[in-house]
């Protein structure tokens, strides 16, 4: 087709915000399958793969929509990855669409392919049902029971659908929220048992991090030190150059002087042997290695770990508990503990979907408002 790539997601776009009282798609078992795949919180990233394949389709009317991988060699084979970077990024970050925030080719299920994608297929991938569903999608569009026009307007419907109720539920959690601003503030004790329900939560594993990087944030001006930026939850240290999970240097300089890394299981010597490994490598000279664990601390870690104060020549490596930690915090800067606890809100909204689910975020909100509630009363 002569169109772009651009313009065919923009008249997707606008059929499907016309269309959002009335399905696109007629057939209710596969406007169903749409709907699944497009809704499914657990994973973001296969409904990417509808909206690349699906515009390729569209774009390219000669290619098997069934095979987005040019190693497949054939004339009908296409690059799903090359259309999913350079225009489905793009479009679902400006219209706040819920996908994953990078590309479906390179997650374990999809990358490294090269065959025609039909309902066979075991692409080993979670939950099962969602990719044999995706899959199912693709053959229909194949077999002619649906167009690539109508698979990709009624995914983007889906998914507007899905951001607006989304947004309508945060609306409604802060308005809550807000109604009880004047009440007292919680106590430190009552966020510290509210972080606690937080943790407890599935896929807690970045809220460690932004734990910590609150009590920071907030007490910069008192302690002279900031963190940096956060890096992607998914990214290694080794990608990013970073000695830890959150890095931390005085207000007036870019110098690191105290590293985190944070774990959601027991510290190991193998980790304390590992981060020696990651210091050595980059050449970082920290004041302060610090693990946070949400698990216990078995016995002889703190040890090992005061050891390496003399093999390291100056370097602190000490193992502390999360809980722990934020209660010290709250404690010693008490008169804080509410901008804390606001620092920490904001960061955990602000995180993308994919470090922080979005029941993530509204539990907090919920746990928060029924926490203030009760103070009511």
């Amino acid at each position: 087709m002569s169109t772009t790539p651009a313009a065919i997601l923009d008249v997707a776009l606008q059929k499907a915000e016309a269309s959002i009282a009335q399905p696109i798609v007629t057939n209710p078992s596969i406007a169903e399958k749409i709907d699944y795949v497009s809704r499914y919180v657990g994973n973001r990233a296969v409904v990417r793969l509808l909206l690349a394949c699906s515009l390729a389709a569209i774009h390219r009317g000669n290619v098997d929509i069934r095979k987005p991988y040019t190693e497949i060699g054939t004339p009908d084979a296409y690059s799903g990855r090359y259309y999913d970077e350079s225009y489905i990024t793009a479009f679902i970050n400006k219209h706040e669409l819920p996908c994953n925030p990078t590309t479906a080719f390179l997650t374990p299920a999809l990358r490294n392919r090269n065959i025609t994608l039909t309902p066979a297929v075991n692409l080993v991938g979670r939950p099962p049902k969602l990719y044999e569903a995706a899959l199912q999608l693709l053959d229909d569009v194949h077999q002619g029971r649906i167009t690539a026009e109508e698979l990709l307007a009624q995914t983007i419907r889906c998914l507007i659908i899905a951001r607006n109720e989304k947004r309508q539920r945060m609306e409604t959690l802060l308005a809550d929220l807000k109604k009880s601003e004047d009440a007292i503030p919680l106590s430190a004790e009552e966020i510290i048992t509210l972080l606690k329900q937080h943790l407890a939560c599935r896929g807690s594993s970045r809220l460690p991090v932004l734990i910590v990087a609150a009590a920071y944030q907030v007490a910069e001006q008192y302690i002279g030190e900031r963190f940096l930026p956060l890096e992607s939850h998914n990214a290694a240290d080794e990608q990013t150059g970073a000695l830890g999970d959150l890095e931390i240097t005085l207000v007036d300089d870019e110098k690191v002087i105290t590293s985190y890394e944070m774990k959601t299981r027991r510290v190991t010597l193998a980790d304390i042997d590992r981060a020696l490994q990651k210091i050595n490598s980059t050449g970082k000279r920290v004041d302060n290695y610090i693990f946070i664990t949400t698990d216990a601390i078995e016995e002889g870690i703190q040890e090992y770990a005061s050891i390496m104060y003399d093999r390291t020549d100056g370097i602190e490596i000490v193992v502390l508990d999360c809980i722990s930690f934020v209660r010290h915090f709250l404690h010693l800067f008490h008169r804080l503990r509410s901008q804390f606890l606001s620092a920490y809100q904001q960061l955990v909204l602000t995180e993308p979907d994919s470090a922080v689910s979005q029941p993530l975020k509204e539990a907090f909100l919920a746990l928060r408002q029924a926490a203030e509630s009760a103070r009511e009363f």
